[in-house]
């Protein structure tokens, strides 16, 4: 063994026994508060640019509608962006609950997600009222109830959560800010309903009486719309990718779980 061998050997016996730096997800409660302040922009997005469109081109509709979506989509963009590395930037329970059913989180985790994605809309949408000087809750006159609007918000989140699994499924994750984004600002043309196809954004958006509310009245039909569009994508999901298990913690986009807590079997 030559001088230069034994050196080598020595650190190679000592070193393995030092320290090594661990790294560790973002624990519940960090998720949990990233999930609260995402859903909470999104909801001020959503409410502050329908005010806005409501005051720039008052009795054009469609002009409003037109910079609700737009503005809408480029904020789940940048909002995604900003909070997925900490919780996957769900901002849905319907996404959540989806996530759940492939064991990506537990029925724990989906309980706080849940809340905090309710709990943050309504703050949100309490934020953009205020921020137009308007009354901090104002209950929505605008009634959203028919048929073709139940069957567009079945379709609406059906679609989304394809979206999303899909590109989970195939490795371009990262692409899902931006398709996510693009497919809420397309639905709000393409579907009747203008494409609430989240639950927590309905009942929040029932405390704005503003071009974006929805009357209390409305809600419920639109609740279980979104969760049948939601079981039928489970479905379609598991169909169309059998190996979707394995890429359960990068819904929406990958991020790093606390994985110093055990784990659960089922949901």
């Amino acid at each position: 063994m030559t001088a230069a061998e034994g050196v080598v050997k020595i650190a190679g016996d000592v070193h393995p026994t030092s320290p090594q730096p661990t790294s560790s997800g973002a624990q519940l409660g960090q998720r949990v508060g990233a999930e609260f302040i995402g859903t909470a922009l999104l909801l001020i997005a959503v409410i502050g640019s329908g005010i806005m469109a409501q005051n720039l081109s008052p009795g054009d509709a469609g002009l409003e509608l037109l910079e609700n979506a737009a503005a809408t989509g480029a904020a789940l963009v940048a909002i995604i962006l900003a909070v997925g590395s900490v919780s996957g930037a769900h901002l849905n329970p319907v996404v959540s609950c989806a996530d759940a059913f492939f064991r990506g989180l537990r029925r724990v985790e989906l309980a706080a997600y849940v809340v905090a994605q309710v709990t943050g809309a309504v703050v949100g949408v309490i934020i953009a009222n205020l921020m137009f000087a308007l009354p901090a809750v104002s209950i929505s006159t605008h009634v959203r109830s028919s048929p073709n609007l139940w069957f567009s918000e079945v379709i609406a989140t059906f679609g989304l959560l394809l979206v999303i699994f899909g590109l989970v499924r195939s490795g371009r994750g990262a692409a899902a800010p931006f398709a996510v984004g693009a497919y809420i600002l397309g639905a709000y043309f393409f579907t009747s309903s203008t494409s609430f196809a989240n639950p927590a954004v309905t009942i929040a958006r029932t405390l704005s009486d503003t071009f974006a509310g929805i009357a209390p009245s409305s809600v419920i039909p639109f609740v279980v719309a979104q969760f049948v569009g939601a079981a039928l994508a489970v479905v379609t999901v598991r169909v169309l990718w059998p190996g979707i298990d394995d890429v359960r913690r990068d819904v929406v986009v990958p991020h790093e779980p606390d994985v110093s807590a055990p784990e659960v079997k089922g949901v």
